[in-house]
């Protein structure tokens, strides 16, 4: 009786277990089942993204020294050692990389080999080939540097070069495709992204097992206007912008699949270029300030304008309504989503260099501010979508003066933890981006500063995600 008594309960609890399991389950699926979340992104150049990725480099040209391509009989053969072969004919490459680099002669399986001297002692990256010539394997100073076979990604390793130090290098082409071109870069340069993340053990999650960078499954990256780019969230290029930190951010976060909209342009003020609709003219030392849609930017009070080709508030039309463009055709820009949907949950914005350069749009700068804030959520039709700003680095609180304490105190004065804004408390944050930025200016894109970038992208992800989590009583 007690055996029978125990066996039953426990089966009872095996049976209550799986039961709570299996609903957690089913909720944790319907959750991620749900809409895609949208996060917009806009400002002016620093949103763009000007952070480093490598030192720097190019095409490859007089690095490399004896350039000689050797021509074996037949298609590539993985077993074949081709330093034991004798080639059907070879040709000195008088020119090598550049833009016009020799003609190969085809008519069998490439291999150049010759010498590498760099200039600059230091860890590189070499990328030989370009589109189908990637398929070939790298070997520099005995080092396999790239490799890269049918359709699978290019695999890469740096090599540690010495300045003006000869060495040797081989390059086996796979395919009929063989040419001189090519590229290479320094990554051990300090604040570039690939001596933080591969010299220095920050950001681990951005590159795979082998040391590749890697890419998100679960947030997409789309750019439009100057922040172009459409692919899953990962190192892409040879600069980044917040984005790629807070995309990391939210998308941890999230259940649901990610998506983060960029729209961004250089060199535009909140006062003229992103002037959003509604905006009314000001008056500041003796001048007119142009209305939303009104062209100058600026006029005698009194006087006449004439129009120019721009108006006030043309960036934000042609960054906005570029983002609604691919959220008009969301299923089509992103088939893998087809039929989901989508939510706009979050904006974030980092901007104010412009502005601070004059004086009138410095102090409107908060008004236009509030202003922006309240105007995309209507525009969007996303009243409950969080909004993230953050200052500029270069600006602190206690030395702040002139037109940039103007702007640093608007756009942390719009922070609801501030109280001034009622209508923003629990929905908009400031990121106070001083402390974390590794130096330089707004106007020098803080010197291409990597970590400054991913730091700031990171800090407003989690300011985001403080509101969202408060809001979903998490």
């Amino acid at each position: 009786m007690n055996f029978s008594f125990q066996a039953t309960v426990y089966a009872l609890f095996i049976f209550l277990l799986c039961s709570v399991f299996a609903e957690d389950q089913i909720l944790r699926a319907d959750d991620s089942d749900g809409p895609v979340k949208v996060f917009i992104l806009s400002g002016q150049s620093n949103m763009v993204g000007a952070g480093k990725v490598t030192g720097g480099g190019g095409r490859w040209g007089d690095e490399f020294i004896d350039p000689v391509v050797s021509v074996y009989e037949g298609a590539y053969d993985a077993e074949a050692d081709y330093d034991a072969l004798t080639p059907i004919k070879t040709l000195k490459l008088t020119k090598f990389g550049g833009t016009e680099p020799t003609p190969y002669p085809g008519g069998g399986t490439h291999v150049t080999r010759g010498f590498v001297q760099v200039k600059k002692t230091g860890s590189y990256q070499f990328r030989p080939g370009y589109g189908g010539s990637m398929r070939n394997i790298m070997v520099v100073n005995g080092k396999e540097v790239h490799r890269q076979e049918g359709k699978e990604k290019a695999i890469r390793s740096e090599v540690k070069l010495v300045a003006g130090e000869k060495v040797p290098f081989k390059i086996t082409y796979l395919t009929n495709d063989a040419n001189g071109l090519g590229w290479m870069d320094q990554t051990d340069v300090p604040g570039t992204l690939s001596t933080l993340v591969k010299h220095q053990g920050m950001y681990p999650y951005l590159v795979n097992k082998k040391g590749q960078w890697s890419a998100r499954d679960d947030v997409w990256y789309k750019g439009v206007v100057t922040a172009t780019g459409s692919h899953w969230l990962g190192v892409q290029s040879g600069r980044i912008g917040p984005e790629l930190g807070f995309g990391h951010v939210v998308g941890d976060f999230e259940k649901a699949p990610v998506l983060v909209l960029k729209t961004s342009q250089g060199n535009r003020s909140l006062s003229w270029d992103f002037l959003p609709p509604g905006s009314k003219r000001f008056e500041y030392g003796g001048k007119v300030y142009a209305a939303y849609k009104e062209s100058p930017l600026s006029w005698d009070k009194g006087a006449t304008p004439e129009a120019i080709e721009w108006y006030a508030g043309k960036q934000y039309d042609d960054c906005f309504n570029a983002a609604k463009e691919v959220l008009g055709k969301f299923d089509e820009e992103f088939p893998h989503w087809k039929g989901r949907g989508y939510e706009i949950v979050g904006f974030g914005w980092w901007q104010g260099d412009k502005d601070r350069y004059n004086e009138a749009h410095a102090v409107q700068y908060e008004k236009n501010l509030v202003h922006l804030i309240k105007t995309l959520r209507k525009e969007f039709n996303a009243p409950r979508a969080k909004f993230v700003v953050a200052t500029l680095g270069q600006t602190s609180k206690e030395n702040a003066e002139g037109n940039e304490k103007l702007i640093l105190n608007a756009q942390l004065n719009v922070s609801g933890d501030t109280g001034k804004y009622p209508q923003f408390r629990g929905n908009v944050s400031t990121v106070y981006t001083h402390p974390i930025s590794q130096g330089g200016a707004s106007n020098s894109h803080y010197n291409g500063n990597a970590q400054t970038y991913m730091d700031v992208g990171s800090a407003m992800g989690e300011a985001m995600v403080d509101l969202l989590r408060k809001d979903r009583g998490e």
